[in-house]
């Protein structure tokens, strides 16, 4: 009976040491992972880039989100307060930081949908008088426990 007392002593010793470290475990873990560009559209231009968005981004980013490379994409109206501000966002989620690692497989799947470097380049020269890329970001989610 004695022996059995250090042993229990032990053991209640090692479960008040894990519920302490459990007490400083982190409130939240790390969620998905959005990039966020502001996009402003050159005057007269709008309808022709709601079009090109409507078309060749849409059909890209459903095959990426087919290929399982993204988890959603959205594209967001915005009212600019000033000249200098974005009247549209467009925003891709990925599952995590990892997902951006994935260049290779992300080019794979632009490839297909829209053709070569070159071609992908020319439609990004295009695409340029319609509208200004003011900046863009990563920010990620923070999800509660």
């Amino acid at each position: 009976m004695q022996r059995l007392s250090p042993t229990l002593l032990a053991l209640a010793l090692a479960c008040a040491s894990t519920l302490g470290w459990a007490q400083d475990a982190k409130p939240y873990r790390d969620g998905p992972v959005t990039e966020v560009s502001y996009i402003k559209v050159r005057p007269g231009r709008f309808d022709d880039y709601m079009q090109f968005l409507s078309t060749t981004y849409r059909a890209n980013m459903d095959a990426q989100k087919k290929a399982g490379l993204i988890v959603s994409y959205n594209i967001f109206g915005k009212q600019a307060r000033t000249p200098q501000e974005p009247d549209l966002i467009l925003t891709v989620t990925y599952a995590n930081m990892a997902a951006l690692d994935r260049s290779d497989e992300f080019e794979a799947v632009s490839a297909k949908v829209l053709g070569n470097s070159a071609a992908q380049n020319k439609a990004t020269i295009e695409r340029g008088p319609m509208r200004d890329v003011l900046g863009s970001e990563l920010i990620r989610e923070l999800v509660l426990k």
